[in-house]
């Protein structure tokens, strides 16, 4: 093999290895990452826009700071074409790791799965301290931050609970208003106009 083959498939070897670790969670250590509740206020007859096809109506303002527990990228359905991302979020302490590593995490499907030999904390503390949030990104930059975003980090969102329509094919989908709830219709659908990597 000659000299240039070898430097190109080490070159090749470098930049899967590199692409590999980006796609491995970050570990920040023990300890809750994210203490505080989301904060949400509910709005009353907000005026909808309009987001390229989409017309979203504002349902509440909302901001948290979580621990990314996972993320998945959309493109084959039609939710893709307004939230091509979903993040699985936790706050207390379902942002320690010394309570998620006790846990097996999925996504996939728009569906956050969790599953444990013996909880850690207890079952609803689980349910209430985390969440699939749909991402909708308000601009390219936030779009952008969003493609940023690793499992393992500590993130800031900032922006407003939402239900989108449609009207060329009468998809509609709402948020959750409420972190209490579980199943069908649990998840947030967040138009996001801020997002910072805080940790990781």
């Amino acid at each position: 093999m000659d000299f240039k083959k070898i430097i190109a498939i080490s070159a090749l070897v470098l930049l899967v290895l590199i692409y590999h670790k980006s796609k491995q969670p970050i570990s920040l250590g023990y300890g809750i990452k994210a203490p505080n509740t989301p904060e949400q206020r509910n709005l009353d007859n907000a005026k909808p826009f309009k987001h390229e096809q989409f017309e979203i109506t504002p349902l509440a303002e909302f901001a948290i700071k979580a621990k990314v527990i996972l993320k998945e990228n959309y493109s084959s359905d039609r939710e893709s074409d307004i939230s091509p991302t979903d993040l699985a979020l936790g706050w207390g302490r379902m942002s320690d790791e010394s309570v998620l590593e006790k846990i097996e995490f999925s996504q996939s499907g728009r569906w956050y799965r969790y599953r444990y030999n013996a909880p850690p904390i207890p079952q609803q503390e689980i349910q209430t301290h985390s969440a699939n949030m749909h991402l909708i990104p308000a601009n390219d930059f936030v779009a952008k931050q969003i493609e940023r975003v690793r499992a393992g980090q500590v993130i800031e969102i900032g922006g407003k609970l939402v239900k989108v329509f449609n009207s060329d094919n009468g998809m509609k989908w709402q948020s959750s208003l409420t972190r209490n709830d579980i199943g069908g219709g649990a998840c947030e659908l967040i138009y996001v106009e801020q997002l910072e990597i805080i940790e990781g």
